[in-house]
């Protein structure tokens, strides 16, 4: 999906958010129909039946006529796709939608071109015998940097184009989506973009994720997820403590809020940037990635636990929970993903610190602090973030520690025992009396 930012004027502005406000609205119509429906009950409408009555509540609202009808439609149609994958897209059933929270519609293209099989072939339709023709979204460029959209009800909206040295090539879609957050209009249209060629070196990486060290590589290399600098969230505090001491809902609370939303999309977008670029170098360089396997969901779940059972150190585990969403881990697995289909690998975690990269051995001792790693069978020194991705790199995550020679010793890391035990009796058949 290509994204990118949106210029528009002030009367653009006022005409988008009316589209927004429209799809929001016929978006929890649908919602509240669906949310009639029982066992026993027919069927709920479906999307031709909801455009049908879409089409007569613009009869009788001025309001809702006012607006595009394509907008409204393809809201519906977003409503629909949802209900239809909400068993396996993992956001459940469709729920309502709010202003200032879920501002944006989609834009179905209004230019008509022929399509064509992959293989080039026309592509004709099996009634009339005609070429399909296909739509396609209205995109002019007006130079190296800048381009143009035709948005419904609006006309050319400008956009900056995301370019490289040699200039960026304009997207070729059917639709795209304009949302609006924290000030800012961006329009990402559907485009799926090709995958990164291998290198062919069949060199194999691996990586290591955490919050100290955003990505520590298995050649040494570590990458860091740029955060806001001292003096930002120093103006976070400040605008937050003159909101919550403004009178409730003053405009000098919504300004203060809106500051400080501000400064954490900034936060974000520079997350979002270094995503993109890391996964963009990762796939380039390494013919095989794999990334330790974490459930990012469980591990920032919180601990606040309920009123009879009340979590215990709640405010650390909530600072942690920041800290590990603020590195975008799951993001940069996830664009790694798209950018090298068919080259990315997830290894189970357990074991990969604990592990010696270089003779294998387990022992929880040997991970002398966050940044050492000193083996307590071989000796062998590293960082030990380094040493973890090593470990990923050869797949060696999730294997339990190997057994060692007789007379070697050595403490495992469940017990905390021996492992130069003599045979036990009641195990080779001998009795006790």
């Amino acid at each position: 999906m290509a994204r990118f930012r949106l210029y528009p004027t002030g009367e653009q502005v006022r005409q988008m958010l009316l589209h927004c406000a429209h799809a929001r609205y016929v978006w929890n119509l649908a919602v509240e129909q669906h949310a009639h429906w029982k066992p026993g009950r027919g069927s709920a409408p479906g999307f031709a039946e909801q455009c049908r009555q879409l089409t007569e509540a613009r009869r009788a609202n001025e309001w809702l006529a006012a607006g595009n009808a394509d907008v409204q439609q393809q809201a519906l149609r977003d409503f629909g796709t949802a209900k239809s994958a909400r068993f396996t897209s993992g956001f459940g059933e469709p729920t309502w939608r709010k202003k200032f929270m879920h501002e944006g519609f989609r834009v179905i293209g209004t230019d008509r071109v022929p399509e064509y099989h992959a293989d080039g072939s026309v592509k004709l339709n099996a009634k009339t015998g005609r070429q399909v023709m296909g739509r396609s979204v209205v995109v002019r460029k007006l130079n190296r940097r800048w381009a143009q959209v035709k948005v419904p009800g609006c006309g050319w909206v400008r956009f900056r184009l995301s370019a490289d040295g040699k200039g960026a090539k304009l997207p070729d879609a059917k639709t795209f989506r304009v949302t609006f957050r924290n000030g800012q209009w961006h329009a990402a249209f559907a485009v799926v973009p090709q995958p990164t060629p291998a290198p062919g070196t069949g060199e194999i990486i691996g990586i290591d994720r955490g919050v100290t060290i955003t990505a520590a590589l298995s050649d040494g290399r570590k990458l860091n997820c740029p955060q806001l600098t001292t003096r930002e969230r120093a103006q976070i505090r400040k605008h937050q403590r003159r909101a919550a001491r403004a009178p409730k809902g003053s405009e000098a609370k919504a300004a203060g809020y809106a500051k400080v939303a501000k400064l954490k999309a900034r936060e974000a977008n520079r997350r979002k940037d270094w995503c993109e670029k890391t996964s963009t170098l990762l796939a380039k360089s390494y013919d095989l990635i794999r990334f330790e396997k974490l459930n990012i969901r469980n591990m920032t779940r919180s601990a606040k636990g309920s009123v009879e059972r009340p979590g215990r150190n709640v405010a650390q585990k909530a600072g942690l929970n920041r800290g590990i969403l603020a590195q975008g881990w799951g993001l940069l697995r996830q664009r790694t993903g798209h950018k090298a289909p068919g080259r990315v690998e997830d290894i189970p975690a357990p074991y990969t610190s604990l592990r010696c990269s270089a003779c294998g051995w387990i022992d929880k001792n040997s991970r002398k602090s966050q940044a050492e790693f000193v083996c307590s069978s071989c000796g062998f020194t590293c960082n030990a973030d380094t040493n973890a991705a090593s470990n990923v790199a050869a797949g060696q995550g999730g294997i339990p520690r190997p057994r060692r020679t007789a007379g070697a010793g050595g403490v495992t890391t469940a017990t905390s025992r021996s492992s130069t035990r003599e045979p036990q009796p009641t195990w080779v058949g001998i009795p006790l009396f």
